[in-house]
Formats: structure tokens, C-alpha cells, sequence
């Protein structure tokens, strides 16, 4: 057994993918499953915000990506929103202040439907969850993770349509968030009657470190399992390193 450290990359099938927007923009993307497996569910992640750094290899977003298909048999995928670049490429657009985004995170559940994936959750993070929030009430799509809502670009107008969608949605908010601490959020969602507020002891914003890393990707197994799941911390098995972390 070999401990999961913060480069590990674990075993999956792990395809590059380009989307195709209604207003016309390709968009980078990744799509990643089990390797072996029928996959019990999917996530479709959207990054936070592109002007701040914010982009498809956010560290949560790529950490999902490389241990949820192995431990969880959930796929994964990522994408860059309009005008985003990572190390796999940039997408078309421009930054659009989590309007066009919407169409974004459409073509990216419209992608992962026609592949078949079931199960299919969104996960917002930060600038993400204001376009989840605002967007994600699509066809197909049967939940939300929230991670550190700043409820920048959302009003509660957009929770109110939640509420009474009654979709899941699982609110995670970082005990030390910079921009909306659990006491200042957990009235706004308290309009989702179905909602569940999940403050998280010592975080910060930005999810820093393995024990909060760990924490995330349990809660989102949770989620899409439909019960609870504690992540194994070892691998019996092939792994790779990611070098650049």
C-alpha cells in the first residue's frame, strides 16, 4: 500500500475533450472515468474565478479528477470556462462575470449526458458556485456541491429557485472564508429548504492542504453515492506522480 499524497495520480481513462457552446465557442475540456468500472455517478466541476487564477487544474478540481475515478467510481469532468487557459489549453470567449458561463456548464452536462454518465452532480467552487447557482438547473443534472460560496455574481432570488426545484444541494463553507464566512452564509441558504450547510472547522477559502483536500472529496462521494464515504488514504496499485506540485 502506497499513501495518496498531494501529486498522486491514480488510475483512470482519461480522455481530452473540446465542447461546443450554443453561441458558438470550443472549450477545453477533460473527461475522466474509471478505468475499469461502469462509473455510479459523475461531477461536472466549474473552477473558480479565471481573473484570479481560477481555471480547470485548480488543485481541488484536478485532485477530483485524479483519485475519484480510482477510489469512488465516479468520472469526473473539467473544463476551462470562456476565456480560461490552463496546461491543456485555452478555451474561446472571453470572461463574461458568470452570465455566458451558463452556457458553458450546458455544453459540459450536455457532454457527459450523451456520454451516458449517470448520476450527474455539478460542482461549483468559489467564482463556480455563482454559476452553478445561476445555471445549474439543467436536464439531467440531479444535484449541486457548493464550495466556498461568495455569493458574488447569485442572489437569493437564484436560491429561491432551488428551493423550490428541491434538487439536493450541499453547502460547504471554510470556517475562515475570505469573502463569506459560515455565519454570514448560512442565513442566505437557509432559503434552500432541502439544502445541507456543511461548515468545515479551519478552512480557509482556497482549501489548502490535504486534510481539507480530503474532507472536499469525501463530502462529494457522499453526495453522489448517496451515503456516507470516508476516501481510502493508501493505494494498492499502479500510481503516478504529478511533478509540478
Amino acid at each position: 500500500m502506497q499513501p495518496i499524497t498531494a501529486n498522486a495520480v491514480l488510475p483512470a481513462q482519461r480522455e481530452p475533450m473540446t465542447l461546443h457552446t450554443d453561441d458558438g465557442l470550443d472549450l477545453v475540456a477533460e473527461l475522466a472515468r474509471p478505468e475499469s468500472v461502469a462509473p455510479v455517478g459523475c461531477i461536472v466541476c466549474v473552477h473558480p474565478l479565471p481573473t484570479h487564477g481560477g481555471m480547470m487544474d485548480s488543485h481541488l478540481f484536478r485532485k477530483a479528477a485524479w483519485r475519484l475515478p480510482a477510489l469512488a467510481d465516479i468520472a469526473v469532468m473539467r473544463f476551462n470556462t470562456r476565456g480560461t487557459t490552463s496546461a491543456a489549453g485555452a478555451s474561446q470567449g472571453r470572461f463574461d462575470a458568470g452570465s455566458g458561463e451558463g452556457l458553458d456548464l450546458q455544453a459540459a452536462v450536455a457532454a457527459v449526458r450523451a456520454a451516458g454518465l449517470p448520476n450527474i452532480w455539478v460542482v461549483g467552487w468559489s467564482f463556480g458556485t455563482d454559476v452553478v447557482i445561476r445555471h445549474g438547473l439543467l436536464p439531467g443534472v440531479r444535484g449541486a456541491i457548493l464550495l466556498s460560496p461568495p455569493l458574488r455574481y447569485a442572489q437569493d432570488d437564484d436560491l429561491r429557485r432551488w428551493d423550490a426545484d428541491g434538487r439536493p444541494l450541499v453547502v460547504m463553507v471554510p470556517e475562515f472564508d475570505d469573502f463569506m464566512p459560515p455565519a454570514d452564509a448560512e442565513p442566505h441558504f437557509a432559503a434552500v429548504s432541502q439544502a445541507r450547510f456543511v461548515p468545515v472547522p479551519g478552512a480557509k477559502h482556497l482549501w489548502v492542504g490535504e486534510k481539507y483536500v480530503s474532507i472536499v472529496l469525501d463530502q462529494v462521494a457522499s453526495a453522489v453515492a448517496g451515503r456516507p464515504a470516508s476516501l481510502p488514504s493508501e493505494w494498492d496499485g499502479p500510481m503516478s506522480r504529478w511533478s509540478d506540485i
